[in-house]
C-alpha cells in the first residue's frame, strides 16, 4: 500500500491556513494573576513591628522632652543630620551653633560642653530612630507592593500612613522651630520652649500612627484566619457581634479609648506649658480642690482683648493643669 499524496489543490488550502491557527490562545483575564483578597500575614507581621517601632520612639521623645535636649540641635538636616560629631572641632561648630539661639541663655545657661554632648546625643538619637523607622517603613512597603503582597485596599492604607509618617517628620520641625525663634530670647517674660500646640500635633500624629499600624496588622491576622476557616464558629459570632449589647459594650469601649487620647494629649499641653512645676500636691492645688478664680480666669492670658479669655483654656498653665486633672479622673 503506497502513501496518498495531496494534489494541488489540498495543498493550496493547506497554505493558505494561519501556521498559528491551532495554537492555544489566552486572553488578558487568563494570564492575569487572581486578584488578591486579603493581604499576606507577613505584612501584618511588618506593620506591628512598625507599631512597636512607633512605640518606642514616643517614650523616647518623652525622656528628650524631660532632659530639656529637645532644642539642642538648631537644624534640620535629613540626611547629613544622621552623622554625631566625632572630631572636637565637630562638636564645637554644633556648641557655637545652640549658643547662637534663647535656650542656652535663659536655660542651660553656662553649660559645658560635656553636658552639651548629653542633650545633644538625646535628640540626635529620637532624630537617628525616626530616620531608621522611615526606612523600615518605606522600602518594604515597596517590596511588598511590587510583589503583589497586599491588596488594593491595602495598598491605599499603607499609602495613608506614609503620607501620615512623612507629616509627622515635618511637623516634628515645625514644633522644634518654634522654640529656636530670637524673640523667645528678645522677651524678659518669654521662656525659650516648643509651642505646646504643635508639640500636642507632634504627638497626635504620633498616635494617629501607632493606632493606624497596629490596627491594619491586627485586621491582616483576623482576616487570613477567615480567609482559611481558621476561626471556628465564625458565623455565630459574627451574628453574636451584631447584637445591641455588644454594639453598645463596643461603643463604650471607643468612647473610653478617645477619652484615654484626650487625657494623653492634654498631658502634652502641660508638658509643652511646663504646668506641671505649679502645683505638685494632689488632690488639692494650693489651698483648695481648684485655685482661685482669678488666676484661672486672669486677663493676662488675653493678651489685651477681652474676646480672646478663652486662651486661658490652652495657655494658662494653672487652667490646663486643672483640665488634665479632671480629664485622668474622669477617666
Amino acid at each position: 500500500m503506497g502513501i496518498s499524496v495531496p494534489n494541488r489543490a489540498s495543498s493550496s488550502i493547506l497554505r493558505q491556513i494561519p501556521t498559528n491557527a491551532f495554537a492555544r490562545t489566552y486572553s488578558s483575564s487568563t494570564l492575569k494573576a487572581p486578584r488578591r483578597t486579603v493581604d499576606a500575614p507577613i505584612v501584618g507581621y511588618w506593620t506591628l513591628f512598625c507599631a512597636s517601632m512607633v512605640f518606642g520612639i514616643i517614650v523616647w521623645g518623652g525622656l528628650t522632652r524631660l532632659t530639656e535636649s529637645g532644642l539642642s540641635i538648631v537644624e534640620w538636616a535629613p540626611i547629613t543630620g544622621a552623622k554625631l560629631p566625632t572630631s572636637d572641632a565637630q562638636w564645637e561648630s554644633e556648641f557655637e551653633k545652640y549658643k547662637q539661639f534663647p535656650e542656652y541663655h535663659k536655660v542651660h545657661i553656662g553649660i559645658t560642653l560635656d553636658d552639651f554632648k548629653k542633650i545633644y546625643f538625646m535628640e540626635w538619637f529620637h532624630r537617628n530612630i525616626g530616620r531608621l523607622f522611615g526606612v523600615i517603613y518605606l522600602l518594604p512597603a515597596a517590596y511588598f507592593v511590587s510583589k503583589g503582597l497586599v491588596t488594593r485596599a491595602g495598598v491605599a492604607k499603607i499609602g495613608g500612613l506614609g503620607l501620615l509618617l512623612l507629616g509627622q517628620g515635618a511637623m516634628g520641625w515645625y514644633m522644634v522651630a518654634s522654640g529656636l525663634e530670637k524673640e523667645l530670647g528678645e522677651r524678659p517674660d518669654a521662656v525659650p520652649r516648643v509651642s505646646q500646640y504643635r508639640l500636642t500635633s507632634h504627638l497626635s500624629l504620633a498616635y494617629l500612627l501607632y493606632a493606624g499600624l497596629s490596627l491594619y496588622g491586627w485586621n491582616v491576622f483576623r482576616a487570613n484566619r477567615l480567609a482559611r476557616n481558621k476561626i471556628p464558629n465564625a458565623d455565630a459570632l459574627r451574628t453574636l457581634m451584631l447584637k445591641p449589647t455588644v454594639v453598645s459594650f463596643r461603643r463604650k469601649i471607643t468612647a473610653a479609648t478617645l477619652l484615654v487620647g484626650t487625657t494623653c494629649l492634654s498631658g502634652a499641653m502641660v508638658a509643652g506649658l511646663d504646668a506641671g512645676l505649679i502645683y505638685n500636691e494632689f488632690p488639692t492645688m494650693g489651698l483648695g480642690l481648684t485655685p482661685p478664680l482669678t488666676e484661672l480666669w486672669n486677663a493676662f492670658y488675653a493678651r489685651g482683648n477681652p474676646g480672646d479669655m478663652w486662651r486661658n483654656l490652652t495657655e494658662n498653665p494653672t487652667t490646663v493643669q486643672l483640665e488634665h486633672r479632671i480629664l485622668a479622673m474622669t477617666t
